[in-house]
C-alpha cells in the first residue's frame, strides 16, 4: 500500500521573498582617483588638472559614476569637487561612495518602494541563503516595511525558518 506524499510547504500559502530580487542590475562605472595618485599617497593639483583634460568624458554618457580611492591617500576636497562637475556634465549621475555602499542604498530604496498591500494578511518567508551577499540593512528594512501588514515573518527558508513576527489577535 501505497501513502500519498502531501508537500506540505507547497500548500501553506507561504510567500517567500527573495531579497536578490530587490538588487539593482545596473552596473555602475567606477571612478577610482588612485591612478591620479602620486607614488599613491598624495594628489597633485597640477597633474590631475592635466589629467582631466585628456579624460574621455564621453565614455560616462548615460551612467552612473561611483567616485572613490581605493588606497588611503590624501585628496584635498577641491579634487572631489573638479572631478564632480567634470563627470556631472557627462553622465547620468555621480555618487562619492564605493560600489558596496552604493549596491546597499539601491537594495534599501527598492525595499521602500515595494508595494504591500498584496502582503496584508499574508505569511511571509524572507529567504535566508542565496548566491548573493545582502547586507543586514536589507533584512531589517524588510521586515519595518512588511510588518503592518503581514500576518507573520519568519526568516529562512519555507522548510525551516525562524519565526520573526506574528501578528497578534485582538479581542473585540
Amino acid at each position: 500500500m501505497s501513502e500519498l506524499i502531501v508537500n506540505k510547504v507547497a500548500e501553506s500559502a507561504l510567500i517567500t521573498i527573495d531579497l536578490e530580487t530587490f538588487l539593482t542590475k545596473e552596473v555602475p562605472e567606477i571612478f577610482d582617483l588612485k591612478g591620479y595618485l602620486f607614488k599613491e599617497l598624495i594628489l597633485k593639483e597640477k597633474d590631475f588638472r592635466e589629467a582631466l583634460l585628456n579624460i574621455q568624458w564621453e565614455q560616462y554618457k548615460n551612467k552612473t559614476v561611483l567616485v572613490s580611492c581605493s588606497v588611503d591617500a590624501v585628496i584635498p576636497v577641491w579634487a572631489y569637487m573638479l572631478l564632480a562637475i567634470n563627470l556631472k556634465q557627462h553622465s547620468k549621475s555621480v555618487i562619492m561612495e564605493t560600489e558596496a555602499e552604493w549596491q546597499t542604498k539601491e537594495l534599501l530604496n527598492n525595499i521602500r518602494n515595494l508595494n504591500v498591500e498584496e502582503f496584508s494578511g499574508k505569511r511571509i518567508v524572507i529567504k535566508g541563503c542565496g548566491e548573493k551577499e545582502i547586507p543586514a540593512e536589507a533584512y531589517f528594512e524588510i521586515a519595518l516595511k512588511l510588518q503592518p501588514y503581514a500576518k507573520s515573518i519568519m526568516y529562512g527558508e519555507p522548510c525551516s525558518t525562524v519565526p520573526v513576527y506574528k501578528k497578534s489577535k485582538t479581542k473585540n
